[in-house]
């Protein structure tokens, strides 16, 4: 059952310019990039000051960037809600796998007529390990990218984890078509990154006869914190050394292949035109430790439900049909399907979906419309190798609060990635208020839902 949301008349703080630009009705070139664990304090445009990322800040300033977008707390939780448009309780099997039952973005962006492609990371096909108990039951259970909607694909992590291979220096990806198994393919001396955007834009060379709709799940900055082509000594013939002192390389080096894409799309005279959208599937690792312009350190806290494990960057450029601007406005995972709909023109493929999510495709435009002012998040990455750790967590957020199900009550000032526990003592009427909303927010979410069974790492039932 989707949650409802009040719907209300909302004003995007533009930074540059009057309202939307015109560009004709022809479905755009749609490309989304999701990176692979960075928050907000690894970009300069949002006050990042450990890492040069020049071309996101570009984009940043040449586009819409919103304040407020947010992730899951780990990856296959926010790449479900993201391709599937409903929130994880609603599907959710066990990590690394999407259910094959689902319909992707892509499915509903071909029946929209595009050609689709994917080039990246997938790891939603076979996630558990040959030797971890209880994996023998989910192994294999996901879905094949072949079956996921993309006319094209060439994947890192598509088939079982222990024929992964690189995703870095020498990587290895599954290349195919739809409905195609795909070939296992190992590009000695080159850069994963550096693969897939070469590919990006081949497919764009290739397909010309209809508008082309791209989703680049990319691998960096993820670990293992490895040297890139930018660092000194970058050697593809040895063995790749892990060390924490790549992690800055690598957050940097993402921002390298987001300008290689957007000078190709340049150099096809497609940059003004297509629509490129940035986003990360979580916070940053846990042993990173990054400065913001107030002088704050920040932790990483990809895994966690704090902010700094799920408040992302969100990053659209599109000068022919968008103009500059600062959006202070809510966007999670879910929000993205019926966009990518609503940019097509067929909003109506969304309205037949029961997605969770809403269209920000007004904000971008820089009009009022339907607006979200609170998400939800139901999170639990388990079952799944290495999760042992995890518990579940259900919680709702809106621009000054979070509340958890279990009753706790957080302020979120504002500086950024801060949030502070609201104790019995010092609760407030606008806490009060703010929790009671939230309160509803969660119990909306969760009428007329089986949840998800409550287990352990490994399979096994346990207590609530």
């Amino acid at each position: 059952m989707a949650r409802s949301f009040s719907l209300l008349l909302f004003l995007v703080l533009v930074t540059i310019g009057p309202g939307p630009l015109s560009a004709g009705d022809d479905p755009p070139d749609i490309i989304l990039i999701m990176a692979d664990d960075v928050g907000i304090e690894g970009l300069g445009c949002y006050g990042g000051q450990s890492y040069r990322t020049p071309n996101l800040d570009q984009m940043a300033a040449d586009g819409v960037r919103f304040t407020h977008a947010y992730s899951q707390p780990l990856c296959t939780p926010t790449r479900i809600e993201l391709m599937t448009g409903k929130d994880n309780h609603r599907n959710w099997q066990s990590f690394g796998i999407l259910d094959p039952g689902q319909r992707t973005f892509a499915h509903a962006m071909s029946d929209a007529g595009y050609v689709t492609g994917i080039f990246g990371k997938w790891q939603l096909h076979s996630y558990d390990p040959p030797e971890f108990a209880g994996g023998s039951a989910r192994r294999g259970t996901g879905m094949h990218p072949k079956d996921a909607g993309f006319d094209q694909y060439a994947l890192f992590h598509a088939l079982h984890t222990e024929d992964k291979g690189s995703r870095y220096a020498n990587p290895t990806m599954l290349e195919g078509t739809a409905g195609a198994p795909g070939t296992l393919q190992i590009y000695h001396d080159r850069y994963g990154e550096d693969v897939w955007v070469e590919k990006i834009l081949q497919f764009l060379d290739t397909h010309s006869d209809r508008p082309r709709f791209v989703y680049y799940p990319m691998a960096l900055p993820h670990w293992p914190f490895q040297p890139t082509p930018k660092t000194t000594g970058w050697d593809p013939s040895v063995p790749q050394e892990t060390d924490l002192k790549f992690a800055g390389d690598m957050i940097e080096y993402m921002d390298v292949a987001v300008g290689n894409l957007m000078q190709g799309l340049r150099d096809r005279d497609l940059a003004a035109g297509t629509v490129v959208i940035f986003y990360s599937d979580n916070g940053t690792h846990l042993e990173v430790h990054s400065m913001l312009r107030d002088g704050r350190v920040i932790q990483g806290g990809k895994a966690m439900p704090t902010q700094t494990g799920i408040h992302v960057p969100l990053i659209v450029h599109c000068p022919d049909r968008f103009q500059p601007a600062v959006v202070d406005r809510i966007v999670d995972p879910s929000d993205f399907y019926p966009t990518l709909l609503d940019l097509a023109g067929r909003p109506d493929l969304a309205k037949q979906a029961s997605l969770d999510g809403i269209s920000f495709l007004p904000q971008l435009r820089g009009e009022s419309g339907p607006t979200r002012e609170t998400a939800f998040f139901w999170y639990d990455p388990r079952p799944g190798w290495d999760k042992e750790r995890f518990g579940r967590h259900v919680f709702a957020l809106n621009r000054t609060h979070k509340l958890f199900r279990d009753g706790r009550l957080f302020r979120l000032t504002d500086k950024p990635l801060e949030e502070i526990a609201v104790s019995a003592a010092d609760e407030t009427e606008a806490d009060r208020a703010a929790s009671k909303q939230l309160r509803a927010v969660i119990d909306d979410a969760m009428e007329g839902v089986e949840e998800p069974p409550l287990v352990d790492a490994f399979g096994n039932p346990i207590d609530p």
